[in-house]
């Protein structure tokens, strides 16, 4: 099926966009007709990226960024506008996850990295970016259906990822408190929670067939998720297909259960 081109004329900027499902949404997203800016921590794979996108003639430039340093990510908004222009979308993908153990058991230093770049990061992101949004601008955040769910077979709290689950159900309530304060400027809020995707971020919870095989009868459509489809989902809400939708999140998960 031809990908639609939604976005021509747009400029997005997406974090943690080299790899996994950050990588899948800066391609969706620069297939569909915009311009992108994409970050890693790590030139190499900045530089590994572009050439990648690129090679199948798509406008994308690149700079490394930390998010939870406040001078790079001011650099990061300001580099987009310099070769671009405008921001007229902003995916918020980047996330850590230092740790494992119960919320109990988790060490002071690992929730002080957790809450710094999952919530923290995000909103001050969101805080450069929008005043150079116009009328229409598109903020996504991505959180995870482990912000309802924990993955099959584990308990509830999410052992190995509790304190990141409880980070991804922050983003549900920060989506609907900027959705809130943007609208009257026309610009959405919305956020997507990804289910199980198989990348190098979420190899603990495929990590044995038989631990995949629980995650994959949670969901309903009894397969696991890739970042294409993921991918779409942000397109559509990157688009103006989704111009009265806001302050609402997409659960992206094959059925799994999703509520709180």
């Amino acid at each position: 099926m031809e990908t639609p081109k939604r976005l021509v004329g747009k400029v997005a900027l997406v974090t943690a966009a080299t790899a996994g499902i950050g990588l899948g949404i800066a391609e969706r997203l620069a297939q569909e007709g915009a311009r992108v800016m994409i970050c890693s921590r790590r030139q190499q794979n900045v530089d590994e990226t572009l050439a990648e996108l690129r090679g199948k003639g798509l406008t994308v430039s690149g700079m490394v960024c930390h998010v939870g340093s406040a001078q790079q990510r001011q650099a990061l908004v300001d580099r987009t506008i310099q070769e671009f222009g405008q921001l007229d979308i902003l995916v918020s993908n980047a996330a850590v996850n230092p740790t494992a153990g119960p919320l109990v058991d988790t060490p002071a230093d690992a929730i002080d990295k957790i809450l710094d770049i999952n919530i923290k990061a995000a909103l001050l992101l969101v805080q450069a970016a929008a005043p150079h949004m116009k009328r229409g601008g598109r903020i996504i955040l991505i959180s995870s259906v482990t912000a309802y769910q924990p993955p099959a077979p584990i308990a509830m709290p999410p052992a190995p990822i509790a304190m990141y689950a409880v980070s991804k159900t922050a983003l549900l309530g920060l989506t609907k408190g900027l959705a809130a304060e943007l609208g009257p400027e026309g610009i959405t809020v919305n956020c997507v929670a990804p289910g199980i995707v198989p990348t190098k971020f979420s190899a603990a919870l495929v990590a044995d067939p038989q631990l995949e095989r629980a995650q994959v009868e949670a969901t309903a459509l009894k397969r696991l998720g890739t970042p294409q489809d993921i991918a779409g989902a942000v397109a559509f809400l990157a688009s103006g297909d989704a111009s009265y939708m806001t302050g609402e999140t997409l659960v992206v998960a094959g059925g799994m259960s999703s509520k709180l």
